[in-house]
């Protein structure tokens, strides 16, 4: 067998048991089994509204789990098993890929159980929106690759070569294109917020943003070549509150550097609901310092 074959077969081998068919009402995908007390990391959007389902292992073992909680916002759920489940898959780190490097997605595809295809990581740094009700928010880094995923893989397990579980396989783009939410430790923490709250807290500024590139004077001050440009500030919220404006240049904000949504987005979490947020623009050729204060994120804001 040659050395391609028997590092796709060797990550099968270990995956396949760990990977679960899943079905909640009317959807179906898969799951990975990330403990060893039998929590199940899928998308959201695998489970959907349903508050539990019936899962199936390789070995034969069926029986009902639970949902532990959804974030809409990172396509991400964590389920709890009620019957026996194997040893968990382990869980890699998606900031150490490359572009070309070997991948392999396990899941159940259009109901075929157990199925295995391999390819390349295509591109990094890609986002996919994601909603819920009238919120919008950018999954970011997620994980583009040409191994084949289609309706059934979603919840599936992207490895690497050693087969850590490296993205959460999440949507068909287009052929050859797969896309996967990417283990990381914004995953890790979002994870962690769902089993022990049963959901994400996330914080709401009030910004619509675009990245932009930076002056040239302020590239020679800064050292950087980019940061965000505020593209609408919403009325009454708390970044129209601190004084920010449309066309402001956010170039940081809780004293870290800020070049693009991410960046952004990351500080959005439950320690920054009701704290005070340091943020500095660009404005009309001088630099603005405001103080934020953001709110939790409910359904009504955008």
């Amino acid at each position: 067998m040659d050395s391609y074959s028997q590092i796709v077969s060797s990550v099968a081998a270990a995956l396949l048991p760990k990977v679960a068919a899943v079905r909640a009402g009317r959807g179906s995908g898969s799951a990975v089994v990330f403990t060893h007390d039998g929590f199940l990391l899928t998308n959201a959007h695998v489970v959907g509204s349903a508050r539990s389902g019936t899962v199936a292992y390789a070995d034969g073992t069926s029986g009902p789990f639970t949902v532990v909680g959804r974030d809409p916002l990172s396509d991400l759920a964590v389920l709890r098993s009620e019957v026996p489940a194997p040893q968990p898959a382990e869980l890699g780190e998606a900031g150490e890929l490359v572009v070309g490097q070997l991948v392999v997605a396990v899941g159940n595809p259009l109901g075929l159980a157990g199925s295995v295809t391999a390819g390349v990581v295509s591109g990094l740094g890609r986002s996919l929106p994601a909603r819920s009700g009238s919120s919008v928010r950018l999954i970011e880094d997620v994980i583009q690759t040409d191994a084949a995923l289609n309706p059934g893989n979603s919840g599936g397990a992207l490895a690497d070569s050693q087969a850590r579980v490296v993205g959460v396989s999440t949507a068909v783009a287009g052929v050859g294109v797969g896309l996967a939410v990417p283990v990381n430790g914004t995953t890790r923490d979002i994870v962690a917020a769902l089993i022990r709250d049963g959901r994400v807290r996330r914080a709401f500024l009030g910004l619509v943003t675009s990245p932009a590139p930076l002056p040239p004077p302020l590239r020679r001050s800064t050292g950087r070549d980019a940061a965000l440009r505020v593209v609408e500030v919403i009325a009454g919220s708390p970044a129209d509150r601190a004084g920010l404006r449309a066309g402001d240049l956010v170039l940081s904000a809780g004293r870290s550097p800020v070049d693009d949504a991410g960046s952004l987005q990351r500080l959005m979490f439950a320690d920054a609901i009701g704290r005070p947020l340091p943020i500095t623009v660009y404005r009309n050729g001088a630099l603005v310092d405001v103080i934020a204060e953001p709110v939790e994120l409910s359904g009504s804001e955008v």
